[in-house]
């Protein structure tokens, strides 16, 4: 019997940078969200992963965590994953 790979429950992309966001849940306290951060990028014909980013990064990591952080205040009830057009997002 295989055990089934746990999934995000949902995810934001501004670029290259990505915030997966997991659910947890515990008898005691209740449902949870933690956030992970990544980069994306190609090496070759294949994609890779990163969780360092680089300073011209940080304003799309700034933007991702607030999505993040907006979706998940809003009661974390889509299960979709979301992607932004960068060039529709004003960074500071």
């Amino acid at each position: 019997m295989t055990e089934e790979k746990r999934k995000p429950k949902h995810e934001l992309r501004l670029g290259s940078v990505k915030a997966a966001i997991w659910e947890n849940r515990s008898e005691k306290t209740g449902t949870w969200y933690s956030v992970t951060l990544s980069r994306l990028y190609k090496q070759g014909d294949s994609w890779k992963r990163s969780e360092s980013f680089g300073a011209s990064d940080l304003p799309l990591v700034s933007k991702v965590v607030e999505l993040a952080m907006a979706w998940i205040q809003t009661g974390g009830n889509r299960s979709a994953s979301t992607e932004v057009d960068v060039a529709n997002v004003s960074v500071v």
